[in-house]
């Protein structure tokens, strides 16, 4: 049947929109060197409408990947440095008393920073709890209350956060219940040899390649769209629950699990892997998704998801350790 949103069938809908995200994530490619598995999950974060918190220690280009994400899809893109004097109103906005030529005053509201459709929270766990929270809430809602007001924020609306592993002190980590807002967590690594030399000579010279716009905020909507209407076959939708559903402990078959994870992941990573898992394939081409592709985001899907004991850390295990062990249950 037609879509509603296009009078082309939805193959040819797919295709048309996966030829133009494979041009984005090649236009992405030729400016952040050797982070191509970064740049797959970002874009499957944004394809399924979601958020997505970038670990890695300074230098590995998370803000440049911000911005050029911003860039190429076309979205209205902009940058909070978070720092721990910064208040919620500087991120939501704040309303100002204006008072007018004959006298009469009212209130007129600022918009923050929020009010874009690609946000990059960088260093967000050095910012107050509370200012963490108007910003968790405003990205789960969609909207901000200010004076008791709702403003509902644009669409699309993502927003892209990173954290310094290395620095500890003057930090607030983000409450774990919290971490849930994200849909993925994505583990910035360094790059390779070639890619480090690559990186090396192409921006120490005098022409730096900038990106270029290649889609617009119109179309990642449709792609979105489209996302959710693709079919998943029940043997997907068995093994995402089964993944899920070993991670924790109270259901899990794992002695691994039973023993080292004090709380794991809930329905809304279930739903996290099925919209990641229907934009993976999109990305590459595919109308359904498949078992290797639950498979390959359970890591950036769960790893934020998931709590280890005492024991565990005294074990020496760690939560990829654990997913693993999850993997193993489905692939």
């Amino acid at each position: 049947m037609t879509s509603p949103r296009s009078s082309l069938n939805p193959e040819q809908e797919a295709a048309d929109l996966n030829r133009l995200i494979a041009s984005a994530r090649d236009a992405v490619a030729q400016v952040i060197f050797g982070q191509d598995q970064v740049i797959e999950e970002s874009l499957i974060t944004l394809l399924a409408g979601g958020h997505a918190l970038l670990i890695g220690v300074p230098g590995l280009a998370k803000t440049r990947l911000v911005q050029t994400l911003g860039t190429v899809l076309g979205l209205a893109e902009k940058r909070v440095q978070f720092t721990p004097d910064l208040m919620p109103a500087d991120i939501l906005g704040s309303e100002v008393m204006e008072e007018a030529a004959d006298g009469r005053r009212s209130f007129r509201f600022i918009q923050g920073p929020v009010f874009s459709q690609l946000l990059m929270a960088d260093e967000i766990n050095r910012a107050s709890p509370r200012t963490q929270a108007a910003l968790l809430q405003a990205m789960q809602e969609g909207r901000v209350s200010i004076a008791g007001h709702y403003h509902d924020l644009p669409a699309p609306f993502h927003v892209l956060a990173t954290q310094n592993p290395l620095e500890q002190e003057g930090t607030y980590p983000l409450p774990e219940a919290q971490l849930d807002r994200f849909l993925m967590q994505i583990d910035v690594g360094y790059p390779d040899w070639e890619a480090e030399k690559r990186m090396l000579v192409s921006t120490t010279g005098s022409a730096e390649v900038q990106p270029q716009p290649v889609m617009g905020a119109a179309q990642l909507l449709a792609a979105q769209a489209l996302i959710r209407t693709l079919p998943v076959g029940e043997a997907v939708v068995d093994a995402i629950l089964t993944l899920v559903r070993a991670g924790r402990h109270e259901t899990s078959p794992l002695p691994e699990v039973q023993r080292h994870v004090a709380w794991g992941p809930g329905p809304r990573a279930a739903q996290a892997l099925m919209l990641a898992t229907r934009a993976r394939a999109l990305l590459d081409g595919r109308l359904s998704p498949s078992v290797d592709d639950v498979v390959a985001l359970a890591p950036p899907v769960l790893r934020h998801r998931m709590a280890l004991s005492y024991s565990a850390r005294a074990d020496g295990v760690s939560v990829d350790h654990i997913i693993a062990r999850l993997i193993g249950t489905v692939a």
